[in-house]
């Protein structure tokens, strides 16, 4: 599914006007506005809810168009765009003067990346700017990944959502702070923690527990009303028999479902690999609110990979813990 070209250019529009268009990336789909204007990025900050010191990250059509909104690029951090751009890479480097305050939070620093999807190619090429974007969802939500989910958590408050099908990878692009000698990780996402440090050459921290504030890295995130549990395979089968002898309306998602399930526990989704785990968890997250579930016991996958990236947004569902 693409959008037609008129389409593209009435969003287009929409966005030089001050307005919003949610559209999809290869990650999640994003709530864009114009990247320079403080009064469009004032607004999607209201409409979205967001603390006005958690920064955005800005959307090029590509790398050549990057250096407008920064003040320079160390060298590994151009090793990183060469070979991940575009795609699911952010890049923490320090802000030029075209970018706004209302961007970064008020850091010195601004977060860019070059998506790959094409939908989004598309728009920012007719735009012809940079496109301020978090995902299109409240704050502290579950981010959406098809463009019904935008229109049923934001609804009239956003003018244009672009429908490019469901997104690709179905969790956050990965941010990596360049912005000093050494880089670091701020969260993980859709590209891996090994792709990274066999571009750098070693391995390199994961700084993801507020140490440097950047998007989706407060401890509470990415959260359906629902009670999120995350637990071990072994306990899976125990503890869905305490949530539903308790009354407890129960979601269950894990790679391996247990014999011995009780027959009121509600399988929200079985991945069959890493992969499928990101595409579908915010699509089974949001499930259980539609199923009006009081709990959700999800089992992670193998911390390697992608997978490393949904045991994170399962821990920030839950809250930081199980």
């Amino acid at each position: 599914m693409t959008p037609s070209s008129e389409e593209i250019a009435r969003a287009a529009a929409v966005l030089r006007e001050g307005g919003l268009v949610a559209f999809p990336t290869e990650t999640v789909y994003g709530l864009g506005a114009d990247g320079s204007s403080p009064a469009a990025v004032r607004r999607l900050f209201r409409v979205k809810g967001r603390p006005p010191d958690h920064p955005v990250i800005l959307h090029a059509a590509s790398v050549n168009h990057v250096p407008e909104w920064v003040g320079g690029m160390p060298g590994y951090s151009v090793s990183l765009a060469g070979e991940c751009w575009p795609g699911p890479l952010t890049l923490v480097l320090p802000r030029s003067p075209r970018v706004p305050d209302e961007v970064t939070g008020g850091l010195d620093t601004v977060g860019i990346r070059v998506p790959a999807e094409r939908t989004a190619q598309a728009l920012l090429r007719a735009f012809g700017g940079a496109i301020a974007a978090p995902s299109a969802n409240r704050f502290g939500g579950v981010s959406p990944t098809t463009a019904d989910a935008v229109r049923a958590a934001l609804g009239d408050d956003v003018e244009v959502v672009l429908d490019g099908g469901p997104s690709r990878l179905g969790v956050e692009s990965t941010i990596v702070d360049c912005s000093g000698p050494a880089p670091s990780i701020l969260r993980l996402g859709g590209l891996s923690r090994e792709r990274i440090e066999e571009i750098i050459g070693h391995p390199i921290p994961v700084l993801d527990r507020g140490e440097i504030r950047a998007p989706g890295t407060l401890a509470k995130h990415y959260s359906p009303a629902a009670r999120v549990v995350v637990v071990d395979d072994a306990d899976l089968a125990r503890r869905a028999t305490e949530q539903t002898s308790g009354g407890a309306r129960t979601g269950v998602i894990a790679s391996k479902l247990p014999d011995d399930l009780p027959p009121g526990a509600v399988v929200l989704g079985a991945p069959a690999d890493a992969d499928d785990y990101a595409r579908s968890l915010y699509q089974w997250l949001r499930d259980a609110d539609v199923a009006q579930l009081d709990v959700v016991l999800a089992v992670t996958p193998a911390e390697v990979g992608i997978g490393a990236a949904v045991a994170d947004r399962l821990r920030r569902a839950a809250g930081g813990g199980a």
